[in-house]
């Protein structure tokens, strides 16, 4: 059954092009799922959908307080990693104070004041729409040159789709990502040192986030590694907990918007108000399985 799978995963590995390879999903009179880049009656195109549900809107967030005097403008920071933030006021009516925009990294685990709105005649209400973004990270950060131990226990594994593959590996968030097959249930552990930033451990199945089961870690020199599609229930960390090389996280597993058994791990950075992953080497050579689309070219 796992070479099954692993042939099911050879079949997505990546070419040299970057270009998207259209997959299509099959299920049979048994119903055992397969992929294909080769049409055929009553197959469906697999649409890859290159994003991550994070829900950070719950742990960042703007909280306007209101005053006597007026409106004053917190922006408050639960995680464990600093965020970039960028806030500004439209639609003003009756309002003194509203800055154009406002750009900044806010530290972990803190909560800023940045505006105070005051109304321009005394009395009368004031009326604004505020325009608020952010994302993960300080992208003053200089990553620093770091290979990478295998992030699990177990093998040996191979690599099923590698940077800038044809199915999924073609995003800005997972341009550099690696696929490696695996039994579900193998042991995940940190392949860097840092603080546990996030984590999913509920999803069952294909789920509602693309990425399934994950944690994030973030490394002292800024950057993150990102472990998806983990085994439901199995994540062993807690955000906010120091992890070091090698310290267990979860298990593997084939949840999100995954096509059998395998462990995505990526490197990711905020460059400027956005995430994107970056390149990065394993400290061992990680063999690759054939090519079975291409007749294992």
């Amino acid at each position: 059954m796992f070479l099954r799978l692993l042939l099911s995963c050879g079949l997505l590995m990546a070419a040299t092009s970057a270009a998207a390879m259209t997959i299509y999903k099959y299920t049979d009179a048994n119903g055992v799922v397969s992929y294909s880049d080769r049409p055929a009656p009553g197959a469906q195109v697999f649409v890859f959908r290159d994003r991550m549900v994070e829900h950070l809107e719950r742990q960042v967030r703007l909280d306007i307080r209101k005053q006597k005097g007026g409106d004053e403008v917190y922006v408050r920071n639960d995680l464990y990693a600093p965020v970039e933030i960028e806030l500004g006021f439209g639609a003003l009516k009756n309002v003194s104070g509203a800055p154009r925009s406002i750009r900044k990294v806010l530290p972990a685990r803190s909560n800023q004041r940045l505006a105070l709105l005051t109304p321009i005649q005394a009395g009368e209400s004031m009326r604004y729409t505020p325009k608020f973004q952010y994302f993960l990270g300080d992208p003053s950060g200089q990553a620093q040159g770091y290979r990478y131990p295998f992030p699990w226990r177990g093998g040996p594994f191979r690599l099923t789709q590698g940077p800038n593959g044809q199915y999924s590996h073609f995003g800005a968030k997972s341009r550099y990502a690696m696929d490696i097959a695996m039994p579900v249930g193998t042991p995940i552990v940190a392949a860097r040192g840092g603080v546990v930033i996030k984590t999913e451990n509920d999803q069952s199945g294909g789920g509602k986030n693309p990425s399934g089961n994950f944690v994030r870690v973030l490394h002292d020199d800024g950057t993150m590694g990102v472990y998806l599609h983990l085994k439901q229930g199995s994540v062993s960390v807690r955000e906010g907990q120091r992890v070091e090389v090698g310290s267990p996280l979860a298990l593997s597993g084939n949840t999100g918007n995954s096509t059998g058994p395998h462990l995505h791990f990526v490197v990711q950075r905020n460059t400027g108000m956005g995430l994107v992953s970056i390149p990065y080497q394993f400290s061992q050579p990680l063999e690759v399985l054939p090519n079975f689309a291409l007749r294992g070219k």
